[in-house]
């Protein structure tokens, strides 16, 4: 399919309000293909036409009916506290046959939200200030959340479960497809130093000590909108919410916020956990979450970003001998470089551990 010459006829099986006059590649995204849906008119919003990527989400119509019922809820709760329900949330629209998404002639899936006008994206936390709004924002959107009761379909099995990654990881080794485990016992000792504490943690999970709820599972800032005086409008990229430990949620923020470095930092000099971004993101964080919040999710809210990070050098190692199967390289050591880098960000935060729990304890 020429997808050009296609975009006005399969934005025009949606069920939107008003006459489009342009349509354009947005963003780079590395999965879904965006598009902008230019309207007539200067007074009338315009939408964001999303090419789902169905190899990575499957199955596409659970994905889109998890976003329904997500966003409903949200948009509920922001007009009983009298927000703004369009542009403190995604709006998704359905198409001709009232389904959230159109499978067109190709049997591609795409779907169709409003774009939300006057907003910023920012792609790191470089302040306290930021990560702190960040923290805010993300806890809020757990607390609308929190009394979220209809089950969510997991799109994306063994998403940030340990278990299921080192039962991938175990036959990685053994395979060894491209004769690249040899020479990387330093790096596989990493991971098997470590093994009992992840899956002690994950067993919590398992029997539901710390109970599963709505999660975002990707939480890095620029999957928030701020508005253009740099408050907190809504988050976005909502295709792997899914019900999970929001412990996922937190790590993760820290992960991508605190990093000093890039994720794929080759000078491990310039690799540490920033612990200014790591109070201010938590700070914020607590403030919204800490009413629903059982105590043993507060007892491992630090736990959790050593957990995510430790999963990030597990799968960057795991595609490296795998023969980069997964993950995108700009060369053959690619996955190798992020390895070592995520490793470093672990060892920090393992460096400052309990001060990261003493501070946690103190926002209580």
């Amino acid at each position: 399919m020429n997808v050009a010459n296609n975009l006005f006829e399969i934005a025009s099986q949606f069920r939107i309000p008003h006459i489009i006059e342009s349509i354009y590649e947005y963003g780079d995204g590395h999965i879904n293909d965006s598009y902008f849906v230019k309207t007539k008119g200067n007074e009338n919003p315009d939408y964001l036409l999303q090419r789902k990527n169905k190899n990575v989400f499957n199955p596409v119509p659970e994905l889109m009916n998890n976003i329904f019922k997500v966003t409903r809820h949200l948009q509920n709760k922001i007009k009983l506290k009298g927000g703004d329900s369009y542009r403190e949330c995604m709006t998704i629209f359905p198409s001709l046959t009232g389904d959230y998404f159109y499978l067109d002639h190709e049997n591609e899936y795409w779907s169709m939200c409003l774009f939300i006008s006057d907003h910023l994206i920012y792609q790191k936390a470089d302040t306290p200030d930021l990560a702190y709004k960040g923290g805010k924002g993300t806890g809020e959107f757990q607390y609308m959340l929190s009394d979220l009761e209809e089950p969510l379909v997991d799109i994306l099995p063994g998403f940030h479960d340990i278990r299921y990654r080192f039962m991938q990881w175990d036959r990685t080794l053994q395979q060894d497809p491209f004769g690249r485990r040899s020479g990387l016992g330093k790096e596989i000792s990493w991971i098997e130093s470590r093994r009992n504490e992840m899956l002690d943690f994950w067993k919590l999970i398992e029997n539901n000590s710390i109970p599963r709820r709505v999660a975002h599972n990707d939480t890095k800032i620029n999957n928030i909108l701020f508005d253009t005086s740099g408050n907190v409008l809504c988050m976005i990229d909502l295709d792997t919410v899914m019900n999970s430990t929001i412990l996922n949620d937190f790590g993760d923020a820290i992960r991508t916020y605190a990093n000093t470095g890039r994720e794929d930092e080759d000078d491990l000099r310039k690799v540490t956990m920033d612990f200014e971004i790591f109070r201010a993101f938590s700070k914020g964080y607590m403030e919204k979450t800490i009413s629903f919040l059982t105590p043993l999710e507060i007892e491992y809210i630090a736990f959790s970003a050593r957990y995510i990070t430790y999963e990030q050098v597990l799968r960057f190692l795991m595609d490296y001998i795998d023969g980069d199967k997964y993950y995108k390289i700009k060369s053959r050591d690619h996955n190798l470089i992020r390895t070592h880098a995520q490793h470093k960000l672990l060892q920090s935060m393992e460096e400052q551990y309990e001060d990261m729990r003493v501070w946690i304890s103190g926002l209580i």
